[in-house]
């Protein structure tokens, strides 16, 4: 299932899909009746995280029973992005949960599709702004239809970044270097809480940089997005031999192509790689 054409009916599968889960969780928040709980202790969740993961890998078991699912929220087991024989769709059904919780429109449904650990489709839909990014690997990105492209900075200066912390705060130290090091370097920082629209926005000029710890379900299908746009993609630290980078989320950085070399060289040097 590789040709163009294939890839362009996954890719619109996948969106239609988006689309309706988006309205599923648009409505849940909208007729108060969230619910909320918390996984790993730390972690929160709600109800419609559940519905919509539930209703998205439900439907992709029943179009292509023979392919795996990568979920965060049912099937978030991080070994299935090491076994390439077969096709793999990455889902995060609510990416920006806490924003989703407490009423903020930074939320994203995630669907990704990966062959041999090659992202091949991708669609991140925000649905309270009513906003779909999609790509299909070597056709471009669009938002809403329309063709998007990086912003074309050209210095780290003059560049707005964002970033992400995690859940857990036993280790932090590192990250505030980093952080640190960024906000001297770069004209300012947006926290916006959703990874994978943190991404999508570097692709359409809404920022210059992203840089995280994150799993493959928030930024597979944005990443690619991303790249469709002519952003540059890749990892400030190294990836272990073997594992599919499309799906490596340690010390990920995506920017406009011009200033990636040079803040590639500020993380890590504030990571105390070099």
């Amino acid at each position: 299932m590789s040709d163009s054409a294939s890839l362009r009916d996954i890719t619109d599968f996948a969106q239609a899909l988006a689309l309706e889960a988006g309205e599923l969780i648009r409505r849940e928040r909208d007729n108060n009746t969230l619910r909320t709980d918390y996984k790993q202790q730390t972690e929160l969740v709600t109800h419609a995280d559940l519905m919509a993961d539930e209703f998205i890998t439900g439907a992709i078991r029943k179009r292509f029973p023979e392919h795996r699912i990568l979920s965060e929220e049912s099937m978030p087991d991080l070994s299935q992005a090491e076994e390439l024989e077969t096709p793999l769709w990455i889902v995060d059904p609510i990416d920006g949960t806490v924003n989703y919780a407490y009423g903020h429109p930074q939320v994203a449904v995630s669907i990704a599709y990966a062959e041999k650990g090659r992202v091949q489709a991708g669609v991140v839909h925000a649905p309270f702004p009513g906003e779909t990014f999609r790509a299909t690997k070597g056709e471009g990105a669009t938002l809403n239809g329309k063709p998007i492209k990086h912003s074309g900075a050209t210095v780290p200066r003059d560049s707005l970044f964002a970033t992400g912390f995690p859940y857990t705060k036993d280790n932090l130290e590192p990250l505030v270097k980093r952080l640190d090091a960024m906000i001297h370097n770069c004209r300012d920082l947006r926290r916006i809480g959703s990874a994978a629209l943190d991404i999508c926005w570097v692709a359409c000029g809404r920022l210059d940089i992203y840089y995280e710890n994150v799993s493959p379900w928030d930024f597979a299908a944005a990443r690619l997005i991303a790249l469709e746009a002519g952003a540059t993609a890749g990892h400030f630290g190294d990836v272990p031999a073997g594992y599919p980078a499309d799906l490596y989320g340690r010390d990920i950085l995506i920017s406009a192509p011009a200033i990636w070399e040079p803040v590639r060289q500020i993380l890590r040097s504030a990571s105390g790689y070099d």
